[in-house]
């Protein structure tokens, strides 16, 4: 059964020079004990998308199809409701530690106010013994419950920040790129404990992230957006190895892989910018930039089908099932 299924999903932000639409037409879904990868360059509409989940967006933002978390609408539920899930039943991981963290408050304290807040029969001692052992399940002695967050590193803050995100034991976890500020020992320690907890406690895991391999390495499945929609989809090794649509190969091929002959000199790059929200051109966005675009690229709009067993691509020569 899904977790989370996201339906025709758009997301729409007013500003003074009007509507800038920067998530259209979206549709994922994540079951329990598997974790998805939502990849694409800044301003794809990733953080949007998942933004939805616990309705996190500004006022600004209009959101249009069915967000189900558990099979309830979560864009209908009444603001008692919304409460009532939010770390409960879905929880977000934030990028940038430091700055998701209270910088005067002890980091046990700030693990335990979720608990709190959504167990009120728990008292103080119950709660304290279950930070122990949170920090604990993410590889942290519990004596750091006592540490501020200044007195901890980047990789043991964004432990914490997991902790926390565990703490009323939700079904879903969305991490929102928790790796981006870690040096590379310290991020494959932190993707290590995020598939971990997937694994040991059957979680739903919406990992974002800019970098494929990182994706690919940690996810069962990957999304890869461009210009607000989902361009290819797929189980993450075969989106990684054999690309369907030419964006996520160029995203792909970005990163260099150790032991891949292909990347034996550098990395490929990716010429152009992607197209600002609300400025995508006619047909597919990313005919302007797509090195093996031909006329009718221009003019054709192509949603995504299938492209493969369980792989769809919204390329228009993207291989055919069965092929």
């Amino acid at each position: 059964m899904a977790v989370l299924e996201l339906e025709d999903v758009s997301v729409t932000y007013r500003s003074a020079e009007g509507a800038v639409p920067a998530v259209r037409g979206v549709s994922l879904s994540v079951d329990a004990g598997r974790s998805l990868g939502l990849a694409g360059e800044s301003g794809s509409g990733k953080t949007s998308v998942t933004s939805t989940v616990l309705r996190l967006l500004p006022k600004s933002a209009t959101v249009t199809g069915r967000v189900l978390l558990e099979g309830e609408d979560v864009l209908t539920m009444k603001w008692g409701r919304l409460r009532a899930v939010r770390w409960a039943t879905a929880s977000v991981v934030f990028q940038g530690a430091m700055h998701a963290l209270n910088p005067v408050q002890r980091v046990g304290h700030q693990i335990a106010e979720p608990i709190r807040l959504h167990e009120k029969s728990v008292s103080e001692p119950t709660a304290r013994k279950r930070v122990g052992e949170l920090l604990e399940q993410v590889g942290l002695p519990s004596r750091v419950a006592q540490s501020y967050p200044h007195q901890l590193s980047g990789g043991q803050k964004q432990r914490v920040m997991i902790a926390m995100a565990l703490a009323c034991g939700p079904k879903l976890i969305v991490a929102d790129e928790p790796t981006t500020a870690l040096d590379v020992m310290v991020q494959q320690q932190v993707l290590g404990v995020l598939a971990d907890r997937v694994q040991d406690l059957g979680l739903a895991m919406v990992f974002i992230s800019h970098d494929l391999s990182v994706l690919a390495s940690a996810c069962d499945d990957l999304a890869v957006m461009y210009a607000g929609q989902v361009v290819e989809q797929g189980p993450s090794d075969q989106v990684f190895d054999d690309a369907h649509h030419p964006y996520s190969r160029a995203l792909g091929g970005a990163y260099p892989r150790i032991g891949d002959l292909r990347f034996r000199y550098a990395p490929s790059g990716l010429p152009g910018d992607p197209p600002f929200p609300g400025e995508a051109p006619s047909g597919c966005a990313f005919h302007p930039r797509c090195p093996q675009a031909r006329e009718v690229c221009a003019t054709t709009d192509v949603e995504l089908r299938p492209s493969g067993e369980r792989r769809w691509s919204s390329c228009l020569f993207a291989p055919e099932v069965g092929t």
